[in-house]
């Protein structure tokens, strides 16, 4: 049988889900490889993330190594992956979704009496939430990969937190570690997560079958996320979060929502659907919230982060 290799960023956790992946498909008898590749993204943690471009900062590379066939796959953790991607490329499959959640990663238990603190995050939408609930705090730009995120708010003195997504401190085995460090967590229930957050997705050149490792519930909920991302988005960075949750075998949950980049304004939306309507849902529910102005949002942030 032929061996699969695995195209993977260079960061421990993106090193992580590939081994994840491999793990994955060799219980299915698929021999593989794992292939690290650096990315832009990686690259470049001087500027902040929406600056660099358009979307697939952290996935160009990748692509670029599936187009020549130097990897036959890439595994991404999903939230990176552009709506559209490169002609012949393909999403054929989403083996594995954990927590979904946004944590506060912290240093002191008197962070939440304070009227202002000092917030640290890359994240375009996470500062937008931060700032629609906080609008007195300051937030601070946050690059690299998770340790390095963390060394970086232990050493700045003045930062109080730094914003993290669940799933990447759990899957680096991280979590346990924090009360070492002298640092604390709390999941932040209110700020709506990233479209697939926590969702890990195989891109490969079109026919590439994996689909005895697919997922399909993970499926179902990338699928509704990132049609209310892509209908939205328009090709640019913005503040967006989408989350579909399962209610019982028939029946789910939405939550989504847009915000301006200062948090002061947001359109957000919550419904149910039925499992067998998914295919549908994501635009739907992203052509509501454009009939609220959220395609007036689009244009101002477009104008504000210099995208075109």
């Amino acid at each position: 049988m032929k061996t699969i290799k695995i195209g993977t960023r260079q960061s421990p956790l993106a090193l992580w889900q590939a081994n994840k992946v491999a793990s994955i498909l060799e219980a299915k008898g698929h021999p593989t490889e794992i292939v690290p590749i650096t990315s832009e993204g990686d690259a470049n943690l001087k500027q902040p993330i929406y600056s660099l471009g358009l979307t697939g900062v952290f996935t160009r590379s990748l692509d670029i190594a599936l187009l020549n066939d130097q990897v036959d796959i890439a595994v991404h953790s999903l939230k990176d992956v552009p709506t559209v991607l490169p002609e012949t490329l393909e999403l054929i499959a989403y083996p594995e979704r954990a927590s979904s959640a946004d944590i506060l990663v912290y240093k002191s238990k008197d962070i939440f009496e304070k009227e202002h603190r000092i917030i640290a995050t890359g994240s375009l939408r996470r500062k937008a939430f931060w700032n629609h609930k906080y609008p007195n705090d300051t937030i601070v730009d946050l690059r690299g990969n998770v340790q390095l995120r963390l060394k970086k708010l232990q050493d700045h003195a003045d930062w109080d937190g730094a914003v993290f997504a669940f799933a990447g401190l759990d899957r680096s085995e991280i979590l346990d570690e924090l009360a070492e460090k002298d640092l604390h967590y709390k999941v932040i229930d209110w700020m709506i997560a990233a479209p697939s957050q926590g969702i890990l997705g195989i891109v490969a050149k079109e026919g590439f079958d994996l689909s005895d490792i697919n997922n399909p519930q993970c499926e179902l909920f990338a699928t509704v996320e990132r049609q209310f991302l892509n209908v939205l988005e328009g090709g640019c960075t913005a503040p967006i979060g989408a989350l579909v949750e399962k209610i019982d075998e028939e029946n789910y949950s939405f939550k989504g929502a847009i915000l301006s980049i200062d948090g002061q304004e947001m359109i957000s939306i919550e419904r149910q659907f039925k499992a067998d309507e998914y295919l549908t849902k994501g635009r739907e529910f992203a052509e509501e919230c454009i009939a609220q102005g959220a395609a007036r949002m689009i244009e101002e942030i477009k104008k504000e982060i210099g995208t075109k």
